[in-house]
């Protein structure tokens, strides 16, 4: 068991009351309000450096990558599914064919989605 509420001095102050200090904290926090906004509108305080031509060329190398697995898994996954249906009914290239299709369909759909030229559904694609 501890004593924490056993009188005492707490972490604010005695009786642990917040906010006690009246118009002096008032002012310090003023204060410290303008310091930081004169420094965040001082130029070059934190900003980022421009980016290079080799993180230019790799996040390009990057998109490129994720946009054509995008599309080369969802034609795997349509024709693994289409060949699991043949099998498992046994009516030979249909089921291939469909899914093959589909899959086809859900590369190309995931291709747009990360090129952003598709929306998610249920978002309105004329709010950003």
């Amino acid at each position: 068991m501890s004593d924490r509420g056993s009188g005492g001095r707490g972490p604010s102050g005695p009786g642990g009351e917040h906010g006690n200090g009246g118009p002096q904290d008032d002012r310090a926090l003023a204060d410290r309000l303008q310091r930081l906004g004169r420094s965040l509108d001082r130029p070059g305080a934190k900003d980022d450096p421009a980016p290079s031509s080799a993180s230019t060329a790799s996040s390009g190398w990057g998109q490129a990558v994720r946009v054509s697995s995008e599309f080369i898994a969802g034609v795997i996954v349509g024709g693994g599914i289409g060949w699991i249906v043949d099998w498992f009914f046994g009516i030979s290239p249909i089921g291939l064919v469909i899914f093959l299709l589909l899959g086809f369909a859900a590369g190309v759909l995931n291709v747009l989605r990360v090129a952003g030229r598709a929306t998610t559904p249920g978002r309105d694609p004329t709010k950003r």
